[in-house]
């Protein structure tokens, strides 16, 4: 969900000059300040707006604002997650679990600040919840301008940065949650390379079927269409325009065998249900979003069976009459000593440069952005 505007703009001019400011420092704040006001904030992904908050569950959410004055406040709601807070560019130190309450960024120099706040980590198991920005009473709003590009991305563990920043493939599950940090997956990586908004619509986990080893859960198409997992609430927003939709979906439906039970008794009978509701799911996109150029991706996992199957999907789509995708040559080489086997931060700067490499080539697909 986009509300308001964008920061790029101001951060750009900041940065510069705050290249060497000191790190700005994240803390509880006991009592609030007399007469703070609310500021206006851009929101990447998608939220449920509530009296009081903004609740959120798939990862890559960020928050944004700008204002003129020397301290900065935000409210956290419940929820377990990690928050990487940067003032002008500068990061502090990452903001593991905060308990519920107000927190603020004091004592900054005198002039134009502008602020970030990203959720890094996964929360498949409830809701988190932010209840916004707010300032002194003599600190002002600054007006500030919407990117012009949008991209999406749409997947499993792969996309979410599962473990990502993990020292060993050996994780325990609160290693895999301390160690995932969306910001630096491959999606956010391209999307701040190109200066764009983003989506990271990704369970670690589901396929487009079949979930791991076949566990039970909704696969990501089924997921997909809704605000949070709880299905409450339609997802819809008609400032939410990507040109892109980068996808890779499949690991999960083909990298385990089938167990006895499961609704395929072959392997071609998943293969079959794999390619029609992948297919229905990218017309479904396609209504959805008229102009937007699809991605298609995947790695050389399950001796290829995952590319292999994605590649029928993309080119069932084109035979439908629909050009506006590709399918980018399986990727081989990666590391994947992220927890469990799964992609590094460096792998995911490889991914993303290829992304980059296409789009790059490929300007058009901006559509003038």
């Amino acid at each position: 969900m986009k509300i308001s505007v964008s920061i790029a703009a101001v951060a750009v001019a900041l940065l510069a000059g705050s290249a060497m400011a000191a790190a700005p420092v994240v803390s509880p704040v006991a009592s609030a300040p007399a007469g703070l006001k609310s500021l206006p904030m851009s929101i990447g992904g998608r939220v449920q707006k509530t009296s009081d908050a903004y609740t959120y569950q798939w990862p890559g959410t960020y928050f944004e604002t700008a204002f003129d004055g020397q301290a900065v406040y935000f409210n956290v709601g419940k929820g377990d997650e990690i928050l990487h807070v940067t003032v002008d560019g500068q990061a502090s130190a990452p903001v593991v679990k905060p308990a519920p309450g107000l927190y603020g960024v004091e004592g900054l120099a005198k002039g134009k600040h502008t602020v970030r706040i990203e959720v890094v980590t996964e929360s498949q198991a409830a809701s988190d919840a932010f209840g916004g920005f707010s300032a002194a009473a003599d600190a002002r709003p600054v007006a500030v301008e919407a990117r012009a590009r949008q991209i999406e991305f749409i997947g499993d563990s792969h996309t979410v940065g599962y473990g990502n920043i993990s020292t060993t493939r050996d994780c325990t599950t609160d290693d895999v949650w301390k160690t995932t940090d969306n910001s630096v997956a491959f999606g956010p990586v391209t999307a701040r390379h190109y200066n764009a908004d983003y989506q990271v619509n990704a369970i670690s986990g589901h396929g487009i079927v079949r979930n791991y080893n076949g566990f039970a859960g909704d696969p990501v198409p089924v997921a997909y269409p809704y605000v949070l997992l709880n299905h409450d609430t339609l997802y819809q927003d008609a400032t939410w325009q990507p040109q892109i939709i980068v996808i890779a979906l499949g690991t999960n439906d083909f990298s385990t065998p089938l167990n006895a039970g499961e609704k395929w008794t072959t392997r071609d009978q998943l293969h079959a249900d794999y390619e029609a509701t992948y297919g229905k799911f990218l017309k479904d996109l396609r209504a959805r979003n008229p102009k937007a150029y699809f991605i298609l991706w995947a790695t050389d996992m399950a001796n290829g069976e995952i590319a292999t199957e994605e590649r029928k999907v993309v080119d069932q789509f084109k035979a439908s009459g629909d050009n506006r995708i590709t399918f980018l040559p399986p990727f081989t080489g990666l590391q994947m000593t992220g927890c469990h086997w799964h992609p590094s931060a460096a792998d995911d700067k490889t991914i993303s440069d290829a992304l980059v490499g296409f789009i790059d080539a490929h300007p058009d697909l901006w559509q003038g952005k």
